[in-house]
């Protein structure tokens, strides 16, 4: 059956499913099938927040700049590098059908969320097809494309216009955190495995929702908009959070240009010379007059598209390309029951970018790596620019699981990470780094490290409540090793009018006990220092970045130059605010005044002052922000999002869980921002789970179905 019929008979296909809305207007979906799980939870979806899962769609699809113009033009040409329209429709002919089951109730949800609100105006996609998923496979935050950095892109293929070339520089990509903690019976007060789910994103990055089938699903947890599979959850006997990894598995190669034996374009490789594949991409742009189209011949080798021009040779990226299997085992995670179950869908090997915690009602933890590592060989160093002619610099297949640094039940009884190096997992010496390949981690340590280890490390007697007080231990790490010497620096400086003008930050600073509270007047000078010394240590040790390299850096300055950036810090704050000496919780804020996905701030408005700060300080609760131009405030934009605490019995599970504001976009709903003082509060509230329970919460039940 040709994609068109397949389309216009699954808009055939009835589906139907049954939506409850607790108190916080969370959707618990029911359907029969989890096909019609799938259609009620994306139709539950576009009612909390449509314009996200359209935006994130033209994202994925390379089709971005249609509705938000030039700017998104050469976002949409590093997704079309990879993603074809016509590639993923044969895809999704060839997907299995129970993939494609669910992938048609995905569009047909959709489809009839549209039909049934003809109020809501899509900006470009009117009407959802059922190979569109296969574009938005993974619902990761940090996604692989977003290496290639999209200055030197633009710089190779120009803006579409023949003969316009524009160089732009390009911004090193930094992980911003998540954390993720499972712990064994053996360490817990009442005998369950426990789970703390933490991701760090942009606010309002996911849904929440619980679904259900009378095929055996029944997860609950974040959904990152528009995607049918539960990315960071539960379900009765199982557990999963992701964290971005420091695995290196994007690989870029040098490739060597020359001319065939026709003229044509072609590369060398070894002793061959190839043929270099040229294929077209347009896109559209809208503009002021209109749609205009912007055409591009992309180039490729077998390596992989080409992305840059550098030290005079084209720069291939090879990055993982599986959209079927990375559907397959996003989805299928979700229904795993045991470990074995999870590491049996994970041998599809399509997660290429999260680390992901475990535990289990059967007492299991662990600590998995992507399953996505092609071997390399040693004697290259793939964390840079191989030479691509070289056949030995070729990726070969992918590593077996047992040859991946994965930690399981270990004797620790704790497993945890935070965007780190996996040597420290289970406690200092989990394992020998010297042991595996480079390729494993480019990561390394972070001062959230040193916090979770701090917590975990001899720790027992552990609970739901111990947990979540982890989660938002007020601790930061950063400021142990950096603010000593700072004083002994101003210890050891003449008496004079120096000395005496840094005094008093100084002397407060010495007294302050690292922790972030709202009420803290120094806070805000300590970050400032903070960020003063990193920006500092970047720009005189480029070539040693991450925290790791930064906090070296930090143990080897002199005393001038700590001197000299603490006023440099006090400068920043006085300049700002009037007084090095300024409340946090005034400077560092909360605010949603509207439902736009780039939302506004405004200091004339009201806001709520939050205690935490960003991950680079140590702590675990992130707050990272933004001081838009004309404004003073720092506003949360990233950081804590969807949290949950969940424990594991025989019972079934029990689960606490806040995320940030609410789960509508729209400022006339309820559910718009009752969970904003819970989000900077740490507040977690107990999840209704059994049929019971959600309906003693229950404020709206109803039947959607397809027409």
């Amino acid at each position: 059956m040709s994609l068109s019929l397949m389309i216009a008979a699954a808009a055939l296909q009835p589906y139907e499913a049954e939506i409850t809305r607790d108190r916080l207007g969370i959707a618990h979906v029911v359907g029969e099938t989890d096909a019609d799980a799938v259609f009620g939870m994306i139709y539950a979806q576009a009612e909390d927040d449509f314009p996200r899962i359209e935006r994130n769609y033209l994202e994925n699809m390379g089709r971005l700049a249609e509705a938000e113009g030039e700017a998104a033009l050469w976002s949409d040409l590093r997704q079309r590098l990879w993603i074809d329209e016509a590639d993923l429709r044969a895809r999704y002919e060839g997907s299995p059908d129970w993939l494609k089951a669910l992938c048609e109730a995905w569009a047909a949800g959709l489809n009839q969320y549209l039909a049934d609100h003809p109020e809501v105006t899509p900006k470009v996609l009117t009407r959802f097809e059922p190979w569109m998923p296969l574009a938005f496979s993974e619902g990761s935050i940090g996604a692989d494309y977003t290496q290639v950095p999209l200055g030197p892109l633009k710089a190779l293929y120009g803006d579409g216009r023949e003969g316009d070339k524009v160089a732009a520089l390009a911004k090193p990509r930094e992980h911003q955190g998540s954390n993720g903690i499972a712990i064994a019976p053996k360490l817990t007060e009442d005998g369950r495995a426990l789970l703390l789910i933490n991701p760090h994103t942009t606010l309002f990055f996911r849904d929440v929702v619980h679904m259900q089938s009378g095929e055996g699903l029944d997860a609950y947890g974040a959904v990152t908009w528009g995607q049918f599979f539960i990315y960071q959850g539960f379900n009765p006997r199982l557990g999963w959070m992701h964290t971005t990894s420091g695995l290196d598995n994007v690989d870029f190669f040098a490739e060597h240009f020359v001319s065939d034996e026709e003229g044509g374009l072609a590369y060398r490789y070894g002793d061959e010379v190839r043929p270099i594949t040229v294929r077209p991409v347009d896109i559209k742009v809208k503009t002021d007059a209109g749609m205009e189209l912007r055409r591009f011949a992309t180039l490729a080798t077998h390596h992989g598209p080409v992305t840059r021009f550098e030290d005079g040779k084209f720069v291939a990226t090879s990055l993982m390309l599986r959209p079927v299997k990375a559907l397959e085992q996003s989805f299928l995670r979700t229904k795993a029951r045991n470990l074995d179950e999870y590491i049996a869908v994970s041998e599809r090997r399509a997660n290429s970018s999260n680390n992901t915690i475990l535990a289990t009602a059967d007492g299991q933890i662990a600590m998995l790596l992507p399953q996505y590592l092609p071997m390399k060989d040693g004697g290259y160093d793939h964390h840079e620019v191989v030479d691509g002619s070289d056949p030995d610099t070729d990726l070969g297949p992918d590593r077996p699981f047992d040859e991946l640094p994965n930690v399981i039940d270990p004797a620790s009884g704790y497993v945890f990470n935070v965007n780190d190096e996996p040597w420290a997992a289970a406690g200092p010496g989990t394992l020998d780094p010297a042991e595996w390949p480079d390729d494993v981690d480019r990561f390394g340590w972070n001062p959230r490290t040193s916090h979770a280890l701090q917590l975990l490390e001899g720790s027992s007697g552990w609970s739901m409540q111990a947990l979540r007080d982890a989660a938002y231990s007020p601790m930061q790490p950063a400021f142990d090793k950096l603010i000593m010497p700072l004083v002994e620096a101003w210890e050891r400086l003449e008496d004079g009018e120096t000395k005496q003008a840094l005094e008093a930050p100084v002397v407060a600073l010495e007294a302050w006990d690292h922790r972030w509270d709202a009420d803290n007047d120094v806070q805000l000078l300590a970050l400032t220092y903070l960020n003063e010394m990193t920006d500092r240590s970047r720009r005189e040790a480029p070539g040693r970045y991450g925290y790791e390299a930064s906090h070296a850096w930090f143990d080897e300055a002199d005393d001038e130059t700590r001197l000299e950036e603490l006023r440099s810090a006090i400068a920043r704050v006085t300049r700002d605010w009037g007084d090095w000496g300024v409340r946090w919780g005034d400077v560092n804020v909360y605010q949603r005044i509207d439902g736009a996905i780039e939302q506004d701030f405004d200091d004339d408005k009201p806001a709520i002052a939050v205690p935490f700060t960003p991950g680079s300080t140590g702590s675990l609760a992130s707050a990272n922000t933004t001081t838009p131009a004309g404004e003073k405030r720092r506003y949360n934009r990233h950081g804590n999002s969807f949290v949950a605490v969940v424990a594991f019995g025989d019972e079934g599970p029990e689960a606490w869980m806040v995320t940030a504001g609410g789960i509508s976009n729209d400022p006339a709903s309820p559910h718009f921002d009752d969970q904003a003082d819970n989000h900077v509060e740490g507040n977690l509230q107990k999840v209704p789970l059994t049929g019971e329970q959600i309906a003693a919460e229950a404020t709206a039940s109803y039947r959607v179905s397809s027409d």
